[in-house]
């Protein structure tokens, strides 16, 4: 049996790594949940204990983000509740559909969309561009919690990045704020799923406590180069996401 300190000599490091990432660009439960696995835990206490230390770090990002002032509060409400909402009807979605069709989808959107990315140089500028009024915002934020919270119900990975990009294209955000917001959200999320988790005993403790440490320091310093960087270093930071979830599907589906 693997002790718990070569589990945590896997974990700890990835799952800093993984903060940094989820901080700047979302996405980062595409390399702390691999990680879990990796290290031999159970799959089901994998789940758990990854989304216990990720609360604790997304928690650390959203209040660095809205120290800064970097997070429109209201918007980000708005989305969470439909969130909530979406992640719910993807669950129940899960049972009637094949996730293959997702698949297929997203293997000639997420290149697409990484092209896109890297041939428009103003997108995401560091200023908001658009003027929308409270109501249309409001109206916006719950229609893009509800799409992707029903994506991340249904399917999953990503969905931190994919909130960056429906900030920054439908409702004109920055990029900074855009990231701040999905912060907002996925917290929500990810506050509703580990409630569900720590009842049925699914989370380790023992590993997720220092985990969650690394998560912090991950997510904390992540958010700082964020706020400080700008879109000319996030943006990069969500290619190479999309890229490591486009990797991951191709795997998936081969």
């Amino acid at each position: 049996m693997v002790s718990i300190e070569a589990i945590l000599l896997i974990i700890c490091p990835l799952v800093f790594v993984a903060g940094f990432i989820d901080a700047v660009a979302g996405g980062g439960g595409l390399i702390s949940l691999p990680a879990y696995v990796f290290a031999g835990m159970p799959i089901h206490i994998a789940y758990g204990t990854n989304k216990f230390a990720n609360c604790i770090g997304t928690a650390t990002a959203s209040a660095k983000f809205l120290k800064s002032g970097n997070i429109k509060l209201k918007p980000a409400l708005f989305s969470a509740a439909g969130a909530l909402i979406g992640s719910w009807v993807g669950a129940q979605l899960v049972i009637l559909l094949d996730e293959k069709y997702l698949q297929y989808s997203l293997m000639i959107i997420l290149p697409v969309v990484a092209i896109f990315l890297l041939f428009n140089r103003n997108f995401g500028q560091d200023t908001d561009t658009k003027d929308i009024s409270k109501k249309k915002m409001y109206i916006l934020s719950i229609i893009i919690g509800l799409v992707i919270g029903a994506y991340d119900g249904f399917f999953g990975p990503g969905t931190g990045t994919f909130l960056v990009l429906a900030y920054t294209s439908i409702c004109g955000l920055s990029m900074i704020t855009a990231s701040g917001n999905a912060k907002i959200v996925n917290l929500s999320s990810n506050l509703a799923a580990l409630v569900v988790y720590i009842f049925n005993g699914k989370v380790s403790f023992l590993v997720g406590i220092p985990a969650a440490v690394c998560a912090v320091l991950g997510n904390y310093i992540g958010a700082h180069f964020a706020i400080n960087k700008g879109s000319k270093f996030i943006k990069p930071v969500i290619i190479l996401v999309i890229l490591m979830l486009f990797l991951k599907i191709i795997i998936d589906f081969i």
